[in-house]
């Protein structure tokens, strides 16, 4: 197995969770349903991610293409409402996934 420096991939995916759950705070009671529901994905995969490149998991790269796609997903639908903590979910989410990208 390869031991990797995956730290400022680790840290974009908290910074993405992290954001991530803001939003869904934001979302919550509001007609951003799919906003909502992409959130949640995306801070629960933004957080596997950020374990399994921790723990320098032969997975993890695997599971960063998958991050980056949920992330693109994310950012597209949170990018459309004006709510500042969604516009800041979409910037970490755009974040996210280029870093995602990057391991290989």
């Amino acid at each position: 197995m390869k031991n990797r420096n995956y730290q400022n991939c680790i840290e974009a995916c908290l910074a993405c969770f992290m954001a991530c759950e803001e939003c869904v705070d934001c979302c919550i009671g509001s007609d951003r349903e799919k906003c909502l529901c992409l959130c949640l994905d995306c801070a629960e995969i933004c957080q596997l991610c950020a374990r399994l490149m921790a723990r320098n998991s032969s997975v993890a790269e695997k599971i960063c293409a998958l991050c980056a796609e949920i992330c693109e997903l994310c950012a597209k639908e949170c990018g459309k409402h004006d709510e500042e903590r969604c516009q800041k979910c979409a910037e970490m989410c755009r974040k996210c996934a280029d870093m995602c990208r990057r391991i290989d």
